[in-house]
């Protein structure tokens, strides 16, 4: 049976360079997941994997869209698994190596994800003008109304999760919650999941300089660029938020800087939380390579 090595973690804990050496390690590419990563036109705020590191090994859904283009947890999913067909590209492999800290991307491999329609581009327009021109408190209301169920389980101010709900109920007729079953699905292979982690602190300083030296690679550059597109949900994320308030002077340059931290911060936290109660992780800190590769050898 093929085995599925996971490795995960919060942001900035390290997981490029052990997916890195782990690849290696196996022979195998990295199947990257990562929901902003996947995106080309921001490379430097989603500390994707430079070209030099893409040039060692491997690596699916890396730059492979671009801002318009619409993906889901779902689409990934039926992605990878084609990957993984014995027919596919890593079928003749014995090992898959996916890596990343997008927790619905991870779950949606590891355990499915419910069929979800896939929203069609009038909808999706739709939507996007009605946030754009009367809000996210608006259609919160409306979801309240259209779906109360999910309504009183969503993150209220997660603009992705309240306007995908609606974009459901407007398509079909029916309550996004009538789709969600979420029953586990089996797999044809065996998973292994790989949690990283350090101290808060630790992680933390390691934050901070992060953005610092993205701020230094030209993140602020790379945010001008896309600024036109600031209405896509790819660019509703960590970075280009509070970036786009500055340039919209709503704050100043190092007041952004401070906001993007505080921000990642608080997402590593989410992340962690999430991460926390799944019981069939294996935490190790990133320093402990050796190891994470005799713990691999172990499952293999």
């Amino acid at each position: 049976m093929k085995t599925l090595f996971v490795i995960t973690g919060p942001t900035a804990v390290g997981k490029t360079a052990i997916s890195l050496r782990v690849a290696k390690h196996l022979g195998v590419p990295v199947i990257n997941a990562d929901s902003r990563q996947i995106y080309q036109e921001i490379p430097i705020g989603t500390a994707a994997p430079t070209a030099e590191e893409q040039s060692e090994v491997k690596h699916y859904f890396v730059g492979t869209l671009h801002l318009t283009d619409y993906y889901s947890a779902s689409m990934y999913e039926q992605d990878v698994l084609r990957l993984f067909d014995e027919k596919g590209e890593l079928g003749s492999h014995p090992y898959g190596l996916l890596s990343g800290g997008s927790m619905m991307y991870i779950d949606a491999v590891c355990d499915g994800i419910d069929d979800i329609p896939t929203v069609d581009a009038e909808t999706r327009s739709l939507l996007r003008h009605r946030l754009e021109t009367e809000g996210l408190e608006r259609l919160v209301e409306e979801l309240r109304l259209l779906d109360p169920q999910y309504f009183q389980i969503v993150d209220r101010k997660n603009t992705r999760r309240v306007v995908h709900a609606l974009e459901i109920c407007y398509m079909t007729g029916k309550t996004y919650t009538s789709f969600r079953s979420n029953q586990r699905k089996e797999r044809d292979f065996q998973i292994v999941k790989i949690g990283l982690v350090r101290p808060r602190e630790e992680l933390y300083d390691r934050i901070n300089l992060r953005v610092v030296r993205m701020m230094e690679a030209g993140m602020e550059a790379e945010a001008r660029r896309v600024y036109p597109y600031k209405g896509e949900n790819s660019l509703n994320t960590v970075g280009y938020r509070e970036l786009f308030d500055y340039f919209e002077d709503r704050c100043t340059l190092p007041e952004a800087i401070e906001r993007i931290q505080g921000a990642t911060r608080r997402y590593c936290r989410k992340q962690l939380t999430w991460l926390k109660r799944d019981s069939s992780i294996r935490w190790f800190h990133p320093d402990d390579q050796d190891e994470i590769l005799s713990y691999i050898d172990r499952c293999r």
